[in-house]
C-alpha cells in the first residue's frame, strides 16, 4: 500500500452544496457584522478579518471540499480526520476572527447586555470549560469504536450534513471557551488545568483502540479505489493513528486558553487586592488566618 500521491491530495476537490451554503452564510454574516460595527464608529481590525476568512473559513473549505471531504465515504482515515479536524481544529481557527466580539461591536447597549447574559449563563459556562470539552470529545471519538460509524460514513444524506453539524458543535464549545477567559475562580481553573492534562490521556484512548483492533469495526470489508488505497483493516489503523495525533495536537490550544484565563484571573485578583486599604487588607489577612472563606470582586 502506498500513500496518496501529492497531486491527488492537492487537486481532489468537490462542489458540495451544503458546504458552499455554510461558507456563503458565514462570509455574508461576518461582512455585515463589520458594516454594523463601522456604523457605530468601530474600525474592525483587518488582521481578524483575514484570520476569519483565510484560516477559519479557508480551513473549513479545504477539509470539506478537498481530499478529506471528497473521499470521506470511501476511506475511513479520511472520514476520521475530517470529523476530528471539524470538531477541534477548524472551530479554533474560526474563533481567531473573534466573531462574538464583532457581534458586540455592532450592537447597541441593550444587545450587548443580552449577549453578555447569554455568555454568562449556565449553558455558556458549561460549554466553555475544559471539563465538558474533555467529556464531549471523548464521547464523540468513542463513536468511531462502534458500527455506527459505518452508517455515518456511507450514508449520502448524513455524510453531507455531518460536516456542518460537527463544525457548529465545535464552535459551541470553542467560542464560549475563548470568550469566557476571565469568568471562573482560581480553584475552578486549577481543576480545569488538571482535567486538561488528563484529557491528553483520555483523547488518545479511542485512537489507540482503533489502531490495535484487528477486526474491522464498522463491518464494511469491501474497498474499491485507486492502487494506493489501503485495505479495510489498514485503513482503520490509519484512522486510529490520525485520530490519536489530531486529538493530542488539539489539546495544545486548550492549554493556552486556560493559561490566558489564569493570567486574567490573576491580574483581576491582584487589582482587587491593590485597591484595598490597609485596614481592609489586615481584615482579610485575619479572616484567612481564622480559616474563613474570603470572596473577592474578581470572583464575581
Amino acid at each position: 500500500m502506498r500513500t496518496p500521491p501529492i497531486d491527488a491530495l492537492l487537486t481532489t476537490w468537490r462542489a458540495d452544496p451544503v458546504t458552499l451554503a455554510v461558507l456563503a452564510v458565514a462570509a455574508i454574516g461576518y461582512a455585515l457584522g463589520i458594516r454594523r460595527a463601522a456604523r457605530r464608529g468601530v474600525s474592525w481590525p483587518r488582521r481578524r478579518t483575514v484570520l476569519f476568512f483565510a484560516l477559519g473559513l479557508g480551513s473549513y473549505a479545504v477539509v470539506e471540499l478537498g481530499f478529506l471531504g471528497t473521499w470521506s465515504a470511501q476511506l475511513r482515515w479520511a472520514f476520521t480526520a475530517r470529523i476530528a479536524l471539524l470538531l477541534l481544529a477548524v472551530p479554533a481557527l474560526i474563533a481567531l476572527g473573534k466573531p462574538v466580539e464583532l457581534a458586540r461591536a455592532g450592537m447597541g447597549d441593550a444587545g450587548r447586555a443580552r449577549l453578555d447574559r447569554v455568555l454568562g449563563g449556565r449553558a455558556a459556562r458549561l460549554l466553555g470549560n475544559a471539563m465538558f470539552l474533555t467529556l464531549f470529545t471523548a464521547a464523540v471519538f468513542c463513536v468511531f469504536l462502534t458500527p455506527v460509524v459505518g452508517v455515518l460514513r456511507t450514508s449520502p444524506v448524513i455524510g453531507e450534513a455531518i460536516g456542518a453539524v460537527t463544525v457548529v458543535a465545535g464552535l459551541a464549545l470553542m467560542v464560549p471557551m475563548m470568550a469566557l477567559t476571565g469568568v471562573h475562580a482560581s480553584t475552578f481553573l486549577a481543576i480545569e488545568f488538571l482535567l486538561a492534562f488528563v484529557e491528553l490521556v483520555i483523547d488518545s484512548i479511542p485512537g489507540i483502540l482503533m489502531r490495535l483492533n484487528d477486526t474491522v469495526i464498522d463491518g464494511i470489508t469491501t474497498a474499491t479505489g485507486s492502487g494506493w488505497w489501503p485495505n479495510p483493516l489498514h485503513d482503520q489503523h490509519l484512522a486510529g493513528d490520525l485520530l490519536w495525533f489530531i486529538a493530542e495536537a488539539a489539546d495544545v490550544p486548550v492549554l493556552i486558553l486556560l493559561l490566558m484565563r489564569w493570567a486574567r484571573r490573576d491580574r483581576a485578583e491582584a487589582a482587587d487586592f491593590d485597591a484595598l486599604t490597609d485596614a481592609e487588607h489586615d481584615a482579610l489577612v485575619q479572616a484567612h488566618l481564622r480559616g474563613e472563606r474570603v470572596r473577592t470582586d474578581a470572583e464575581g
